[in-house]
């Protein structure tokens, strides 16, 4: 990374401009170009210095009140395909692996819905056990309450 680059970095920590074109008033900002900035963030993407670029919707604030993380104990050995397969479901914004802790914690699978209603929600968790079927060994639901803050890299992050 050059001087350049950790302009772009410190520029960017709490997002890109809200803005219909964030990457001009970024280079406005910056007194760089629009294809600059772009080229440089996706060189340091392809890098690993940033990991990704995405949008951070607020749930609460688009009207789904109703976010749980749901969890299963699914076999280890189909927790690939079956991640998978919940993963595109188009309700799922979430899914991945994670190390159960047995005996309190049986679940290696996680997975985010949104509802605007419980009943939603509901449905949703009923469509993931359904592609899980016999392999669904356990589940729970855990919700939130409240948001929690969503920061992107800071300086002085490793």
């Amino acid at each position: 990374m050059d001087d350049t680059d950790r302009r772009i970095m410190h520029a960017t920590q709490a997002g890109l401009p809200l803005t219909p074109e964030p990457y001009q008033t970024l280079a406005e900002q910056l007194d760089l170009t629009k294809e600059d900035i772009m080229q440089r963030m996706a060189a340091m993407h392809a890098s690993g210095i940033i990991r990704r670029i995405g949008a951070v919707p607020n749930h609460y604030k688009l009207g789904y009140r109703f976010n749980g993380m749901t969890v299963w104990d699914v076999p280890d050995d189909k927790i690939d395909e079956l991640g998978q397969q919940v993963g595109q479901l188009p309700f799922v914004s979430h899914c991945y692996h994670r190390p159960r802790h047995l005996p309190d914690w049986p679940y290696n699978l996680f997975a985010m819905v949104h509802g605007k209603t419980q009943a939603e929600a509901d449905g949703q968790i009923i469509q993931i056990a359904e592609v899980l079927g016999e392999h669904c060994l356990g589940r729970d639901v855990l919700y939130s309450t409240k948001i929690l803050k969503k920061t992107g890299f800071r300086s002085g992050d490793r």
